[in-house]
């Protein structure tokens, strides 16, 4: 697998433009909250920091990501922190995307995480959809996944390489964009461990725009350490 090529994989995936955009249709937010298992981001919570369990990479127990007000109460100077408004704004390369942390709460889980060979599927509000948008990060290296898009008549699946989120991206990249770039991590007694360059990357799926989708599955070969963070699609006018 190792020696299939990314460009190999991408043209498995289908004919994009020259970089990801956004359609012009509705954004609509996927509800993912029935996979979710990790809490991977410190947030300050009625005045206190409350660490991230769960982390982005050495399997879960070496790093998180901080939001903007707990990096600024922990004391970090020039913090590349999450922003504290999870709903990420939308740009000429995506919708919106609503991920999943709040500093209002210290109990709930924020992402999905995958470790070794593994998958995750959620539904998603039945209609026809124009793109796919899933919000990601791997770690330890890239991740081969199996995405299958799951319509009411049958499935389609696609494979893909997600590169490392310390990997910059092409800026003519066709399927991938930054949803959140140059983000610092953290240790689990909240000490930043590096002050830059990790991302959450957002993959473009291509879609069939004439059949409705109801699901959609992940899966991940052993290599890898992948978080969900969250899931959007466009949907026609």
């Amino acid at each position: 697998m190792k020696s299939v090529s990314l460009l190999f994989i991408l043209s498995l995936l289908g004919t994009y433009s020259a970089t990801v955009r956004p359609g012009s249709g509705k954004a609509v937010q996927f509800d993912i909250s029935s996979i979710l298992n990790a809490r991977p981001v410190t947030t300050l919570t009625n005045g206190h920091l409350v660490t991230w369990t769960k982390g982005i990479d050495g399997g879960g127990t070496g790093d998180g990501y901080l939001t903007m007000a707990a990096a600024l109460f922990n004391g970090d100077k020039n913090a590349h922190a999450l922003p504290d408004n999870s709903l990420v704004p939308a740009n000429d390369l995506h919708p919106k995307i609503q991920l999943h942390y709040s500093n209002q709460d210290s109990m709930h889980n924020q992402s999905c995480n995958m470790a070794g060979i593994a998958d995750a599927e959620f539904k998603v509000p039945k209609a026809k959809y124009q793109e796919i948008y899933l919000a990601l990060t791997s770690s330890e290296g890239a991740s081969y996944l199996k995405i299958e898009l799951i319509y009411k008549n049958g499935g389609e699946i696609k494979d893909f390489i997600l590169p490392d989120y310390y990997k910059d991206i092409m800026v003519n990249e066709p399927s991938l964009c930054y949803l959140i770039h140059d983000l610092a991590k953290w240790g689990n007694k909240n000490q930043m461990t590096e002050p830059d360059h990790h991302n959450i990357d957002l993959l473009k799926l291509p879609v069939n725009p004439g059949r409705t989708l109801t699901g959609i599955k992940i899966s991940k070969g052993k290599e890898g350490y992948v978080v969900l963070w969250g899931a959007a699609g466009i949907t026609e006018k």
